[in-house]
């Protein structure tokens, strides 16, 4: 009986080690609070900024002009230097996609990209590297890639005053990903990413955080990220029905994750944000 107590002792201790071993990768995140915003003025997308205020964006933040020439989605945001990054697209039958950048001193400039071969009209969201140098996007449905398009106005290789956004090399996944609303950088080599997938057939989690790692920092060329799946985005609301994930944002100075999920039926007019901090 020792014998046999002493082996199935080392079977778990090897089991233990095995599974802390293939989790080391991932990062645990604990939920720390929720907070509510209208889903009209920020139920697509939140973005921090430098003095901990938030950034909010939903229908209601189209600029009129911008409207009027077509573009009439708003995706998830994010902020660099102080510099506000848009993500926007048009109707169905679009054949671009554009990027608008608002500078500190409330200049905005546009970067339009002409959709390449293959190239779905969806502008869900954009993530500017730490280094700001390189900015990621993403389309709809399944996808087994992100984009990567130089900065807009703050990666030299870009018009000054805004224009053509061709794309650089984009980000290989090794899984295929689905109905991707937002990611955001947490290092130079780690994103994180909203999936509004509730079919469970590509994750087990409903709606699920994504992790996605890189081997290095991004530099303009094609490289492949490894995804992971983290947990499952909360479903709580007094109301019933289909809830949407949304946006997210890593802030970096206080080290807090937030993700939206817009409420359904008749709550839908609100939208939750769940708040998270590493462990």
């Amino acid at each position: 009986m020792k014998r046999q107590l002493t082996v199935l002792a080392a079977l778990l201790g090897a089991l233990t080690l095995s599974v802390s071993s293939s989790s080391a990768a991932a990062t645990t995140w604990v939920e720390t609070g929720t907070a509510y915003t209208g889903s009209l003025g920020g139920g697509e997308g939140v973005a921090s900024q430098a003095d901990g205020s938030l950034l909010y964006r939903g229908l209601a933040s189209i600029p009129l002009d911008l409207r009027i020439q077509g573009w009439n989605h708003i995706g998830d945001p994010d902020i660099a230097n102080g510099y506000v990054f848009d993500a926007y697209q048009g109707a169905d039958t679009a054949t671009s996609k554009m990027y608008a950048v608002t500078t500190p001193s409330g200049t905005r400039y546009t970067y339009v990209h002409t959709l390449d071969s293959g190239e779905k009209i969806n502008n869900s969201f954009d993530a500017i590297s730490p280094d700001t140098q390189w900015m990621v996007s993403g389309e709809w449905g399944d996808q087994s890639r992100l984009q990567v398009f130089p900065t807009p106005l703050l990666n030299p290789s870009t018009p000054a005053t805004g224009g053509a956004l061709p794309q650089a090399g984009q980000i290989t996944l090794d899984r295929t990903v689905n109905d991707i609303q937002g990611c955001d950088f947490v290092t130079d080599t780690r994103l994180v990413c909203v999936s509004d997938d509730a079919s469970g057939s590509k994750f087990p989690e409903i709606r699920p955080l994504l992790q996605v790692d890189l081997p290095h920092k991004l530099d303009g060329q094609p490289i492949t990220g490894t995804v992971t799946s983290l947990f499952a985005l909360p479903a709580r609301s007094i109301c019933t029905g289909t809830f949407e994930a949304e946006g997210i944002d890593y802030d970096v100075n206080s080290g807090t994750l937030r993700a939206e999920v817009v409420q359904p039926g008749v709550c839908q007019v609100s939208t939750s944000v769940y708040s998270y901090k590493q462990q």
